[in-house]
């Protein structure tokens, strides 16, 4: 089935007791890991750094770049989400540049960013490998990429497709948020980084060292109504580590040419 992206359209950001709470309960170890990259590996004060969020949704991750002091300019193809992204912001009291687009042609000039990044959005866009050529035009000669997606394995057939969405006794998304066939495996994905001048740097995964069993008694308990989409994914307790098999991420480097 193809992707329901109008499904972002219609739902909250920030309820927990709406689905995409569960990604809000995924964010943190997302911006963990990129934050430690930025600033203890690579060394980079992200004050006053120009950064685009590309599939910024409801503005989870902008809102944690903005908090470092970064100029953050956030895109997705929802006005709804992009209302909802702009409301809470000027509630938490944080200036965040929104604008509607697409991944695939992103209206901003060459290297207009220090950085760029793209979570959650590669699985959902119609040309990933414009997608990618885009984010590298408007990134600066030597700037950084950071992403991540889900893997294309048995493993997130099973996960993210059939549980997550298909099965009713534990599923917690929407019905054809992923479209299997739109899960980009590592090698492929770092083939279209190389063909338009990123050089990958790091790879890890993101997944739960919860037992599989305490995660399925907690879908089910959500799939119930007993607890929150929020509390689900909470539960999770995501965290960056080796397992690469359903969602991973990393950053590349531009290369100046």
């Amino acid at each position: 089935m193809p992707v329901d992206n109008d499904v972002y359209d219609n739902l909250s950001w920030w309820d927990d007791n709406q689905p995409f709470a569960t990604l809000e309960a995924f964010t943190p170890p997302r911006f963990d890991y990129f934050h430690d990259v930025l600033t203890n590996r690579l060394r980079l004060d992200l004050t006053g750094l120009r950064v685009l969020d590309i599939g910024c949704g409801g503005g989870l991750l902008a809102e944690r770049f903005a908090q470092t002091g970064a100029h953050i300019t956030g895109v997705d193809p929802s006005g709804p989400s992009l209302e909802s992204a702009a409301e809470h912001a000027r509630e938490q009291g944080l200036d965040i540049q929104y604008q509607q687009g697409f991944a695939e042609e992103l209206k901003f000039p060459d290297a207009s960013f220090d950085l760029v990044y793209c979570c959650d959005t590669l699985e959902h866009v119609t040309d990933t490998n414009r997608a990618i050529s885009e984010a590298v035009r408007v990134l600066k000669p030597g700037g950084y990429y950071l992403y991540d997606t889900i893997n294309r394995t048995f493993r997130s057939r099973l996960g993210m497709i059939k549980m997550a969405q298909d099965w009713k006794p534990v599923r917690f998304a929407p019905k054809d948020l992923h479209d299997y066939k739109s899960f980009i495996k590592p090698a492929e994905l770092h083939a279209l980084f190389r063909a338009h001048g990123l050089d990958n740097k790091d790879l890890v995964g993101f997944a739960s060292p919860r037992p599989p069993l305490e995660l399925l008694r907690a879908m089910r308990s959500r799939a119930r109504g007993e607890i929150t989409y929020g509390e689900l994914g909470r539960r999770f307790q995501l965290e960056a580590g080796k397992d690469t098999s359903v969602i991973y991420g990393g950053y590349a480097k531009k290369v100046a040419r």
